[in-house]
């Protein structure tokens, strides 16, 4: 369990983290871990199905969820006086999920009908084909809700089987933070996750160490792929290369700091380039994905489709003039202040960390959380400029772009 005390706040956040992701599903069961996360939702057979949320939103209480690649976790928002009997309610869920026949019949139509309102969206459409040619052996290359073959494949006793296999006390960390002592908040957890609160493993569970690491080598060349989309008004360019896991959280650090460089805020130089002087992008940002195996450093742009190349090579360029010229001591200073303060701003209330230290104790360990400030920090001009020499090379990365079919054009 990871504490932390808000005297000065009744609020009281409980985050349950579980290391079940969409990478842990086996090759049949792609879509998986986020289906669970919906059936998690159905029931016990203590707790029938909107029990749960229903004494939740009783109590002025908020509860949510989500599942990505490298974990799924569930939280209650609540005050310290609700805790004891909301907290035990949400764990009765995870332990003891019933996955029933029927409900999992009607919630299979509603993930369903998730996955195709997300590819009415183009921005998640050219993302999933940019990963896909990115990580071509690799579950992160992969959707995290599967698609519609898979969903309607899985059946209630596979998802029971992936459930008594991945939430189980050695793959869960609980984090609470806000308004309540150390003492009480550890008896909570300890009187609520007992050892034979756990469902036992059977023959047909799924094996936690069977699938093997998968180094993803350096894109050799440029990976490039069009997509032509109907009721499309303006063209995308994502780009993309292949940074460090958690592995090298020191290269993690240095990589934020030169997507921050790149496109944060007016006067980082791609915006300030393409979008306030030259005008030939309508929106243009850069962001480092921070995954356990390996992260993902892209850069992003809406534009008209005749400015597609020209972007593409402008961007190239202010690669190629960082990694030949370096970067000035003025950009190191303004990216190293934006981080900093984004992360005192994203650690101000009990959800934020609570959310902080149960992703980094997933992932990695929960004290390189506390230490992020410190890393960036480090950073000098000559190391940054080594980075993107190694990472970011602008003759080898992956570049999807989307445009309007030509029959098809506002």
């Amino acid at each position: 369990m990871i504490h932390q005390e808000i005297p000065t706040t009744p609020v009281v956040v409980a985050d349950v983290w579980v290391s079940a992701g969409s990478i842990s599903e086996p090759t049949s069961g792609f879509g998986m871990a986020h289906f669970l996360e919906h059936m998690i939702f159905k029931g016990t057979a203590k707790l029938p199905a909107g029990v749960f949320d229903y004494n939740i939103e009783n109590q002025g209480g908020v509860s949510n969820a989500a599942t990505s690649y490298d974990y799924a976790h569930y939280s209650i928002t609540s005050t310290n006086s609700y805790l004891h009997s909301s907290f035990p309610q949400l764990a009765e869920m995870l332990l003891n999920a019933a996955i029933p026949d029927d409900e999992l019949e009607r919630e299979r139509d509603v993930v369903l009908e998730e996955i195709r309102s997300y590819n009415d969206d183009p921005d998640w459409v050219g993302y999933q084909h940019l990963v896909q040619s990115i990580y071509q052996q690799h579950p992160y290359g992969r959707s995290i809700l599967g698609n519609e073959t898979d969903i309607e494949q899985h059946s209630s006793s596979d998802i029971r089987s992936f459930h008594r296999t991945y939430y189980r006390p050695e793959n869960m960390t609980v984090v609470i933070v806000g308004g309540i002592p150390v003492a009480p908040a550890l008896e909570l957890v300890k009187n609520t996750f007992k050892s034979d609160s756990f469902q036992p493993l059977s023959d047909n569970n799924f094996n936690l160490t069977s699938r093997e690491t998968i180094v993803e080598p350096f894109i050799a060349g440029i990976r490039r792929q069009e997509i032509n989309l109907p009721r499309l008004e303006n063209a995308r360019l994502m780009m993309a290369w292949i940074g460090p896991g958690v592995y090298d959280l020191t290269t993690a650090c240095g990589l934020d700091l030169l997507s921050v460089l790149l496109a944060s805020g007016r006067t980082s130089r791609l915006v300030r380039d393409l979008r306030e002087e030259q005008q030939l992008v309508r929106y243009i940002c850069c962001n480092f994905s921070l995954q356990k195996e390996s992260s993902l450093f892209t850069i992003s742009a809406v534009l008209e489709p005749e400015c597609l190349e020209r972007v593409e090579t402008a961007i190239k360029m202010h690669l190629q003039d960082i990694i030949t010229n370096g970067i000035s001591e003025q950009e190191l200073r303004r990216a190293q202040r934006l981080l900093c303060n984004d992360f005192a701003f994203s650690t101000e209330t009990p959800n934020q960390l609570a959310g902080l230290y149960g992703y980094y104790n997933t992932i990695t360990d929960v004290e390189l959380a506390i230490t992020y400030p410190d890393q960036i920090l480090s950073f000098d001009t000559q190391e940054l400029q080594k980075l993107a020499l190694l990472y970011l090379s602008p003759t080898q990365y992956a570049v999807t772009t989307l445009k309007p079919s030509q029959d098809f054009r506002f």
